[in-house]
């Protein structure tokens, strides 16, 4: 059973698509139950993964990356995440914001922080959400305060992928105080990982995607060059916006390949186990149970690859880009509450690949930017 085929996937991405498939099976797959078991960073899966081209591949070929757009990063991560989810998120959080320092840094932000990770000799982080704020860009008080020639920072950060083990990170932070603009209120900086002032501990075991590292940041009195704004003062919400456009098309491919995933291990399952006198499969609500997770995982399918087109057209990029992170996401979860059910008791056994899928669900719903967020996105920007 081959889900991810490539039958929806643009000509000019099937070829990344393949590149995935083949370096997902021969090096994530194999090593998933490994690193999920051990909590443990990926180091040795990240540099294959760099070896292979397959790390910042959103960096342009300008910067030493591949110059991936919207359709091969789907492509790609479709694959990754069909494999294992953890390590999957693990090597696309390699270079996740380094698209805003491509897309709105100085030439001088380019070639120091940008082109290092292109050429995977670095990797970054995004550091935006806050322990007490959850979802709300607009209520983030992470502080920035200019002093001569340094931004002083001060606050935390939290949910800060490889906060810990990147060397710089793109951060989110207060600038003012407009109660008339509050969204005008916030901007961007790059903020090395040795900088005094910045302190990171990982955050305690999650229950999945074990594989991937989050943070929690202390900025104490942190200070920066003044050139490490990105862009201008008061532009981080709008930069934040139009990245999380693209970011939840992605995070629609986390829910597809886990979806994928789900459902073939219960395929497989059920098509070689006995109950009752009878192959499993052969009972009526068994093959309606697979049904529906088959419908549902097209239609969220079709609906992804329709809103990568929408935001890399332009078209009301918001509005499909979360409706598009809500479907899959959603699909992915009850797909592997399905496949858990029919694996019976054997569900629970973190042996089984389906386990880890069932935990693994759980998380894309709630990262860029929880579903419950989604949905009044959707209805905001729905054409009236």
């Amino acid at each position: 059973m081959d889900l991810l085929d490539e039958s929806v996937v643009p000509k000019h991405a099937r070829d990344v698509k393949a590149e995935a498939r083949e370096f997902a099976e021969e090096y994530i797959a194999p090593n998933a139950e490994r690193y999920y078991r051990s909590g443990e960073y990926p180091w040795e899966v990240l540099e294959a993964a760099m070896d292979a081209g397959l790390v910042a591949g959103n960096v342009g070929e300008e910067y030493g990356g591949r110059g991936f757009d919207l359709h091969q990063l789907l492509a790609l991560t479709e694959e990754f995440y069909r494999a294992d989810a953890g390590i999957a998120l693990t090597l696309q959080l390699a270079s996740f914001g380094a698209d805003m320092i491509e897309e709105y840094g100085s030439d001088e932000q380019k070639e120091e922080y940008l082109r290092p990770v292109g050429e995977n000799e670095q990797i970054t982080g995004l550091a935006v959400s806050e322990p007490e704020t959850g979802s709300d860009l607009a209520g983030m008080q992470t502080r920035a305060e200019k002093e001569g020639d340094e931004w002083v920072l001060n606050g935390e950060k939290y949910w800060v992928g490889n906060g810990v083990e990147a060397d710089w990170v793109t951060l989110y932070a207060r600038t003012g105080d407009d109660e008339t603009d509050r969204y005008g209120n916030f901007s961007m900086f790059v903020v090395p990982t040795d900088t005094d002032g910045y302190e990171a501990e990982h955050i305690p075991e999650k229950m999945g995607m074990r594989a991937s590292k989050q943070a929690h940041i202390v900025l104490d009195d942190a200070r920066i060059p003044a050139e490490n704004l990105v862009g201008h003062e008061g532009a981080g919400f709008y930069m934040l916006a139009e990245f999380f456009n693209h970011g939840r098309v992605a995070v629609g491919g986390h829910g597809l390949g886990l979806a994928a995933a789900a459902i073939e291990e219960a395929w497989d399952f059920v098509h070689g186990r006995n109950a009752f006198g009878r192959q499993v499969n052969e009972f009526q609500a068994v093959q309606h149970s697979l049904a529906d997770m088959r419908l549902e995982f097209e239609s969220a399918r079709a609906l992804n690859w329709r809103a990568a087109d929408k935001v890399a057209n332009g078209d009301r990029g918001g509005f499909w880009a979360s409706m598009t992170k809500v479907k899959s996401t959603e699909v992915a979860t009850d797909c592997a509450e399905r496949g858990m059910q029919l694996h019976g008791g054997r569900s629970v056994l973190l042996e089984n690949r389906i386990s880890r899928v069932y935990r693994d669900v759980r998380i894309p719903v709630i990262y860029e930017g929880a579903n419950e967020i989604q949905r009044n996105l959707v209805y905001r920007q729905s054409p009236s």
